[in-house]
């Protein structure tokens, strides 16, 4: 039977592939984002600012962010290096998406691709992204277009297992027209596959938008139907899954992500599906995806973490950059 052999978890923000010389200039870009608070209350940056007074900013100085930025870079090669010495025969992706693909006129909560391949498009951005971000942005997706191959078979076993235990699955084996894979998608091909024609299953939690996100303990027995899923794939395949974004952000969260960490490696399913909806918001409402990823692996242990507080401004903003390994 097939087996989960190796997992993973990474966040997937652009703060981990823009140049090192540009971290400095996040203090000016990170005062127009939309803020919450730790609890999901707006705040701004002016009052986050105001909170901190100058305590941050030994930590923020160009020679830390850059020493910051170069360890998290390396956790990114230990996790890249990892998946592929696993010589898998598929990887499930857990990720979600942004109004890339799904769009406010249908966000599905839980949603599985199941086509032969899934199309990957060279970043577009945005107008009013800053040059320097754009740069980044684009490292993040296939340098040209190029179709990845999808493994259809357990995509369809998953939905299958999914339907079986009671979930209202989504499910899509095409992109409409003009379309590439999401962000939670191309991060994993790009820096975690190196672009190796690994065949993916693209799961897609809907993290990020009011009002249909799945709760933790939702998520979790996602990941447990995945794994049942898996088991009941005919014949002898190594499978990998990961978990796509996270941890903590735009304000960092540290207390937060430790507890994360804490939970996923005691294997505190109790705790990771008792967090308080109101602290999945924003960004970090991606940790849903290690919600899901921690059900799937059960069997498995933690074998190694990575976390890097990615503070880039004196109000406290940035992304828990954090990354595990199971099995």
């Amino acid at each position: 039977m097939a087996q989960l052999v190796l997992g993973a978890a990474t966040s997937h923000t652009s703060m981990l592939l823009v140049d090192p010389a540009d971290l400095p200039r996040y203090r000016e870009w990170d005062p127009r984002i939309p803020l919450l608070d730790f609890d999901g209350a707006p705040t701004t940056y002016e009052a986050e600012l105001a909170r901190h007074g100058d305590a941050l900013e030994p930590r923020i100085t160009p020679a830390r962010l850059a020493a910051a930025h170069a360890e998290a870079r390396e956790h990114v090669e230990h996790l890249a290096d990892a998946i592929l010495a696993a010589k898998l025969d598929a990887l499930i992706i857990v990720g979600d998406d942004q109004n890339e693909l799904y769009l406010p006129d249908n966000h599905p909560a839980l949603l599985v691709y199941h086509g032969e391949t899934i199309a990957a498009l060279p970043y577009k951005a945005a107008p009013g992204r800053a040059d320097w971000l754009v740069r980044a942005s684009e490292r993040q997706y296939s340098v040209e277009p190029r179709d990845f191959p999808v493994a259809r078979d357990l995509a369809e076993q998953i939905i299958a297992t999914l339907i079986d235990r009671e979930f209202d699955v989504s499910a899509a084996r095409q992109l409409s027209v003009g379309k590439g894979e999401s962000h939670s998608i191309a991060f994993i091909h790009t820096q975690l596959l190196r672009n190796a024609p690994v065949p993916i299953v693209p799961v897609f939690l809907n993290a990020y938008f009011p009002p249909n996100q799945p709760t933790p303990a939702r998520c979790y027995a996602v990941g447990q139907a995945i794994a049942e899923a898996v088991t009941a794939l005919p014949g002898e395949m190594r499978i990998g899954i990961v978990a796509s974004g996270g941890l903590s952000h735009f304000l960092v969260d540290e207390a937060f992500d430790q507890e994360i960490f804490r939970a996923i490696r005691a294997k505190d399913k109790a705790a990771l599906t008792a967090i308080p909806r109101a602290k999945l918001n924003s960004g970090s409402s991606e940790i849903r995806n290690w919600i899901c990823v921690a059900g799937a692996l059960e069997a498995l242990d933690v074998s190694w973490t990575g976390y890097v507080p990615g503070v880039r401004t004196p109000a406290g903003t940035g992304t828990g950059l954090g990354f595990a390994l199971w099995g």
